[in-house]
Order: structure tokens, then C-alpha cells, then sequence
């Protein structure tokens, strides 16, 4: 059975860099047409897709987060990894990583465009 789980720290400093890991099990990361994702979910921004690193590699990223996301992937240990550099307090959120459907995820997140979730890890950023 597919399962994604999520690790990392759940507290990071302003201007530190928030690196989080999803380790997936049941499927291969290079599987044809998936599209490993990282979302975000707080009050004020709702579910906010963030970026994915596809199959082939490829990656893609939120316009309002691409200049500081950056998101690798590991195919000998299948899992993929986010990092978001210069975090100040809004970056706090439960972060999910996400199997995706398509290459043009919505930046408001459908539900629909997603089959498969981990449980999500809060991250908050605080000094």
C-alpha cells in the first residue's frame, strides 16, 4: 500500500531554512505521471500548493515562493525533500507532502488534483 510520512523539525528560526522530508513507501518516486508535492495548509492562507518535484525530475514551484523553494528528490531512498530558505512567521502551517495528478496543480489546492496524502507535520517559526 502507498503510504507518504512526513519528517523534519517542527520549530525553525526567522531567517533559517525550513527542510522537511517525505519518505514514500508502496510506489516508486519515478513512477510514470506522478508528481510528488508539498502543500501547506494555515488560517489566514488556507491550502497553499508550495511545489513538486514530477517523475521525470522536473520541478515546479509556487510563483510566490519560488525564489526561496527549492524541492530534490532522492531515488535511491525514495524520498523528496523541501527546503524554504529566510522563513519569517508566516511560513508557519501544517505541511503535507502529496501525490499529484497532473503537471498544473491549482496554487489554491483541489483536492481532487491529489490521490494519496501524509499525515502532515506542523512546522511553526518562531524565535
Amino acid at each position: 500500500q502507498v503510504q507518504l510520512q512526513e519528517s523534519g523539525p517542527g520549530l525553525v528560526k526567522p531567517s533559517q531554512t525550513l527542510s522537511l522530508t517525505c519518505t514514500v513507501s508502496g510506489v516508486s518516486i519515478t513512477s510514470f505521471a506522478y508528481y510528488w508535492s508539498w502543500i501547506r495548509q494555515s488560517p489566514g492562507k488556507g491550502q497553499e500548493f508550495v511545489g513538486y518535484v514530477g517523475y521525470t525530475g522536473s520541478t515546479y514551484y509556487s510563483p510566490s515562493l519560488q525564489s526561496r523553494t527549492s524541492i530534490s528528490r532522492d531515488t535511491s531512498k525514495n524520498q523528496f525533500t523541501l527546503q524554504l530558505s529566510s522563513v519569517t512567521p508566516e511560513a508557519t502551517a501544517v505541511y503535507y507532502c502529496a501525490r499529484g495528478l497532473g503537471p498544473f496543480p491549482s496554487l489554491v489546492v483541489v483536492s481532487s488534483e491529489y490521490d494519496m496524502w501524509g499525515q502532515g507535520t506542523q512546522v511553526t517559526v518562531t524565535s
